[in-house]
């Protein structure tokens, strides 16, 4: 193997007489050696490359027409780099799971958080809470003092119970709420259970004797054997309700989102949860599934059925994900 491009990875910048000397014995193009410093930020690469020519380098060895002029980066530094950098302000989310101890179990939820922040010109700081330790220690001692809460994904009853402890302290003490798959479906055990008063409502995913199945799977999936069979898996459109807080965030009535889960709310429950104050502000275009949850009173309190991590962006962060860390911000 060649290289036409050398990309070397540094803590102190390098010296000229060390490009050279790397040029000459791994046979490139002094100017072919670009330099990858350490970074405060992961979005000030690209600036960092540019800088030094990459783009143009690549595109002349691919033979690629061009203008003279590079790629204008100046709304990326201005907006994203910036931002990411030097923010104005500074809150504190906690993202409880039962796989906070994994690295890689949330990172495009971490990085989604930052998205937003960068659209608030603020910095997320994450408290990474095992809601295993919820049941432990409670969700008052863990998650005093955090701005927003935020409760991700996951399969198995393992932490489920802390989950349900954590939102109820957020549906309680008006802290905005942000809940992904498993997030909205614990958000209605936990609102099943304690403003509807269906004691021991749960999902049959945890319990199959459950007296209020309020999460079940659907009837067509019962019969099917093979679990993967059974799964809600890539995108799905979903019909937004106007006058929710979730169409003022996404201004559309009509969005696609990714999806990757099995069990669905139960519907013999809406009109009950309605009832009490639940708001379906997101359903399949059919209106059989139930893709988005609010509640009335509440200052901000969204739970989604799907993966709204997986579409955002630096420049573009997710309005989901921005109107959170908004709502959590005026707090």
């Amino acid at each position: 193997i060649q290289p036409e491009i050398l990309i070397c990875r540094t803590e102190q910048p390098l010296a000229d007489s060390a490009k050279q000397k790397i040029a000459l014995f791994c046979n490139v193009l002094e100017e072919a050696v670009i330099q990858a410093p350490d970074a405060k930020s992961i979005y000030q690469v690209p600036l960092t490359f540019q800088e030094q020519g990459l783009d143009r380098i690549i595109v002349d060895m691919l033979d690629i027409r061009h203008g003279k002029k590079s790629a204008d980066l100046k709304a990326w530094a201005q907006f994203v780099v910036r931002r990411a950098v030097e923010p104005a302000r500074e809150i504190e989310i906690a993202v409880v799971g039962k796989y906070i101890t994994l690295p890689d179990a949330y990172k495009s939820i971490y990085e989604a958080l930052i998205h937003a922040g960068i659209a608030n010109d603020c910095a997320v700081k994450v408290r990474k809470i095992d809601s295993d330790d919820i049941v432990k220690e409670g969700a008052a001692k863990l998650l005093d003092g955090v701005t927003g809460i935020l409760v991700p994904g996951g399969f198995g009853y393992r932490g489920v119970e802390g989950k349900i402890s954590t939102i109820r302290y957020a549906r309680e003490n008006n802290i905005p709420y942000f809940g992904l798959c498993l997030g909205v479906q614990t958000a209605i055990i936990e609102f099943a259970r304690n403003v509807c008063g269906l004691a021991g409502a749960n999902s049959t995913e945890f319990d199959r004797r459950t007296k209020h199945p309020v999460i079940s799977l659907l009837a067509e999936q019962r019969k099917v054997k093979d679990m993967g069979g059974t799964m809600r898996l890539g995108a799905y459109p979903c019909r937004v309700r106007k006058a929710t807080k979730a169409f003022a965030a996404y201004r559309s009535a009509l969005i696609k989102e990714r999806h990757r889960h099995r069990y669905e709310f139960n519907n013999k429950y809406r009109k009950a949860l309605e009832k009490a104050g639940m708001v379906f502000s997101g359903t399949s275009p059919d209106g059989k599934l139930i893709e988005m949850i609010e509640l009335k009173g509440h200052p901000w309190f969204i739970a989604v059925q799907f993966h709204p991590e997986f579409k955002s962006r630096p420049e573009k962060p997710h309005p989901l994900f921005r109107e959170f860390v908004k709502a959590s911000l005026g707090r």
